[in-house]
């Protein structure tokens, strides 16, 4: 069956997230939360999706589920627990650990089951899972806002999914042979671009909608652990299970040097903030960049900027700097100007924005060819030492960049 939602040459996945929300939302085929744009989308027959789940050999010959939080898979969350067997929810954004485990009440009726199901239930009838409770996982379920009937999946772009499942392998619950499911609506199956799908890019072996089970055979292996080479000392301290993790795999004789640590490396401080979970797996992030206001002070000798143009009118900040994660091109700064549509980025050397340059080149963003060049007044100072300030912004900009902090 064709997809219902098709794409032009040249597609990134910030393009597939906007054109299925839009989709989703231009039919209404959503229920609560709305709108579903930056959400895994609670499409409607989300729960006759789930229930099919119960039809998959793997599910019931399973003893540990892990299912995230998402709202459309509060259905296979019920199941699970309807079944009796072990289900864990991931700890919301890895602030205080990787899983819960949900413990419904003795002798918990099917309300009640329902109420564990929800997030209300996750808060109130969880326990917190540590790393050496030796958890074994068997099935995994994750939330998709596109997947391709090979098993490759987008997610809305915070890189979780994968990073959760690289914790997971690194501290022994899952492995390659671990199933991995993904609950979608028809109108999110379509066709990715295969050179869309990275390495470190979780993929799915079944995708179960209202009408249909879709066995994937995918034959691209999912993340094999943390790469710590990636890992910055800022990201440790925001999520402590990081840290406890790398305490292991050192016992444990793995290599666990950060990124700061190696050699020729420095620590940047508004770079780290802008890697985010990304760092973990090469993908996703968990923060928005580190946008300030243009002064001398912030401007060291060396940075070099990139002028962007010709943005799209409707295009937000969240979702531009979705865009260049996506491309490898997150700056130091963001100047975000989005009334006039243009951006400046700020890279830490002139070989770094040369190579942002290149990644950005023949850019389209839903239709419209952006425009990526060095700004003015670094293309006439290239030759000759280190470019002068712009001028300060006007308080209309500096109102956008506070916006883009939110």
């Amino acid at each position: 069956m064709e997809p219902v939602i098709t794409f032009y040459p040249g597609v990134t996945k910030w393009d597939i997230r906007k054109k299925v929300w839009d989709y989703i939302e231009d039919n209404n085929l959503a229920n609560f939360p709305r709108p579903v744009h930056n959400r895994i989308p609670n499409f409607k027959g989300a729960y006759q999706a789930c229930d099919s789940i119960k039809g998959l050999e793997v599910f019931n010959k399973t003893c540990g589920v892990k299912v995230d939080p998402d709202k459309p898979l509060e259905g296979v969350r019920l199941a699970t627990l309807q079944a009796r067997k072990t289900l864990l929810v991931p700890t919301p954004r890895l602030r205080t650990g990787l899983f819960n485990k949900i413990v419904p009440p003795q002798g918990a009726s099917k309300d009640i089951l329902k109420i564990c199901s929800t997030s209300q239930g996750v808060k109130e009838y969880s326990v917190p899972i540590g790393l050496d409770a030796k958890v074994q996982v068997d099935l995994v379920v994750v939330g998709s806002v596109a997947v391709s009937e090979k098993g490759w999946r987008i997610g809305k772009g915070e890189g979780f999914a994968d990073m959760e499942y690289a914790m997971m392998v690194s501290m022994g619950a899952v492995c390659q042979s671990t199933i991995v499911v993904t609950i979608v609506h028809d109108c999110q199956v379509v066709d990715i671009p295969e050179e869309l799908v990275d390495t470190h890019d979780l993929t799915v072996d079944y995708i179960l909608t209202p009408s249909k089970v879709i066995k994937t055979e995918c034959k691209h292996p999912n993340p094999k652990g943390i790469i710590w080479s990636k890992v910055d000392l800022n990201l440790l301290g925001k999520i402590p299970i990081l840290k406890k993790l790398r305490e292991m795999e050192k016992e444990a004789g793995k290599d666990v040097m950060l990124k700061t640590e190696l050699p020729g490396a420095t620590e940047n401080p508004s770079s780290a903030e802008a890697e985010g979970a990304q760092a973990v797996v090469g993908s996703g992030n968990n923060k928005d960049f580190h946008s300030v206001r243009k002064t001398e002070t912030t401007r060291p000798d060396g940075i070099t900027t990139v002028y962007i143009g010709n943005i799209p009118r409707n295009l937000s900040v969240r979702e531009f700097k979705t865009v260049l994660r996506e491309h490898d091109a997150v700056p130091l700064r963001l100047n975000w100007q989005g009334a006039k549509r243009r951006a400046f980025l700020d890279y830490k050397d002139p070989g770094t924005a040369e190579s942002v340059l290149a990644a950005l080149k023949g850019l389209s963003i839903t239709g419209s060819s952006i425009r990526a060049e060095l700004a003015k007044s670094q293309r006439s100072q290239r030759n000759r030492g280190p470019a002068p300030r712009r001028p300060k912004s006007t308080e209309a900009e500096s109102a956008a960049e506070v916006k883009s902090l939110s």
